[in-house]
């Protein structure tokens, strides 16, 4: 399956400021990550992924949630080899990586492994050399990483240039957002991060959630230099019944209903992704 992966392109060689120039050229790798589990934050990873590879980006996506693994579900993929058998030496990472309906490709884990609840040397080690190897080859790789922040969590998220928080206006998924930003800010000296409201209820509920916490975090929380950190609002996407549906049918939300509310805003949210990574190249 080694056809699946692209070779190095132009916009791979585009440096982000939080990646080591030491790694050479490759992707600008965003980490999409959650206080909370169940706000959506595959359905954003796949759905995303699928909006950028309409803008004529090569997208990797890596399924980061290594022993609680659902992307395959999202995808309705049934995969015969996974990120662990890349761990295990079962398998190449040519053979681990597929296409996904969606036109991009897609690293599925494994799920239900218990091996995976806690990071250990050989867990770094092997994520490391994926993301070495891989980067280079796409202009997008987005880490669809676990809820939370266990070690597993923050450091896949470290990998990261950017990382992009999916919450919901929920008051508990709220209060794990910030704890996560918090977390992120003081271990990883983050100066900003990036928040979409998923399930948003009303036009504008977004902006004004991203205002209050960033009210608290100037608060509570500043960056290595003294400053508070920033966090940047990206978008809602709006309450719809459409996504319920998808997620039934397992199918991606922009193939099966391009036209709803919920497609629109994630459209949208891809939009801004791509003008954030590439600004002179999509002037």
């Amino acid at each position: 399956m080694s056809d699946v992966l692209p070779p190095p392109s132009p916009l791979a060689t585009a440096q982000s400021t939080h990646v080591p120039s030491s790694r050479g050229s490759r992707a600008h790798i965003i980490a999409i990550t959650s206080g909370k589990g169940g706000v959506g934050k595959t359905f954003v990873s796949a759905n995303l992924a699928a909006a950028l590879t309409r803008h004529g980006l090569r997208v990797l996506v890596l399924d980061a949630d290594l022993g609680l693994a659902n992307l395959d579900v999202v995808l309705n993929l049934y995969p015969k080899v996974t990120l662990h058998d890349v761990f295990t030496g079962k398998a190449t990472l040519d053979e681990a990586v597929i296409t996904a309906p969606g036109g991009f490709s897609v690293l599925l884990a494994g799920s239900g492994m218990v091996e995976y609840s806690r990071l250990t040397p050989e867990i770094r080690n092997q994520l490391m050399h994926v993301i070495d190897t891989l980067a280079p080859r796409y202009d997008v790789v987005l880490l669809d990483t676990g809820a939370g922040i266990s070690d597993v969590v923050l450091f896949s998220v470290s990998l990261a240039s950017e990382v992009l928080i999916v919450a919901t206006p929920e008051p508990t998924s709220l209060t794990d957002a910030y704890a996560a930003i918090k977390v992120l800010t003081t271990q990883q000296k983050r100066h900003n991060m990036r928040l979409v409201i998923n399930q948003a209820a009303r036009p504008g509920d977004g902006r004004a959630i991203t205002g209050q916490l960033q009210q608290v975090l100037n608060r509570f929380v500043s960056t290595e230099s003294g400053n508070p950190m920033r966090l940047i609002h990206m978008g809602d996407i709006p309450a719809d019944k459409a996504v319920r549906e998808s997620v039934m049918r397992r199918q991606l939300l922009l193939h099966s209903m391009p036209g709803c509310p919920a497609a629109l805003a994630v459209a949208q949210l891809a939009n801004k992704i791509k003008t954030m990574l590439t600004p002179v190249e999509y002037a």
